[in-house]
């Protein structure tokens, strides 16, 4: 299955982002996942990569669009997010310690622990694109 969304700029549409990835994937996968905590950890992973977009790369252009791209094989989940923005290097990422308390920094640290694997390619297409992808897991069978 593949599917897409372009959606606005603006964090008041992240419910229907959100509506848009969970109610895809349920369609798709029906029980065969275990909803509690899948739901979770990809609604953590999609609003941090959304909000991101929004608050950094299209910074106060709401009429900018985010594509969002959904393609599930099986169990694999291959989810990309496009933005128009001037991109992020993450070869100067450090990873934020504790000791330091700092407010941000946390974004990638979160989609690299949620997710099997994260990429981000600078200027694709004059886009750039944020993906992600995870297996997920058989529900576990009552005993």
């Amino acid at each position: 299955m593949r599917t897409e969304l372009h959606v606005p700029s603006d964090l008041k549409f992240l419910a229907i982002v959100e509506n848009w990835l969970l109610g895809a994937l349920e369609v798709e996968l029906g029980d065969h996942v275990d909803w509690t905590r899948q739901s979770n950890r990809l609604r953590l992973v999609l609003v941090e990569a959304y909000s991101n977009v929004v608050r950094h790369a299209h910074k106060d252009q709401p009429a900018l669009p985010v594509l969002i791209r959904l393609e599930l094989r099986e169990r694999d989940i291959a989810l990309e997010l496009w933005d128009h923005g001037a991109g992020y290097d993450v070869t100067t990422y450090m990873e934020p310690t504790p000791d330091l308390m700092q407010e941000g920094g946390y974004g990638w640290l979160i989609l690299n622990r949620l997710m099997d694997r994260v990429e981000y390619q600078l200027q694709v297409d004059g886009l750039n694109c944020l993906k992600m992808e995870a297996s997920l897991p058989e529900p576990a069978q009552p005993m």
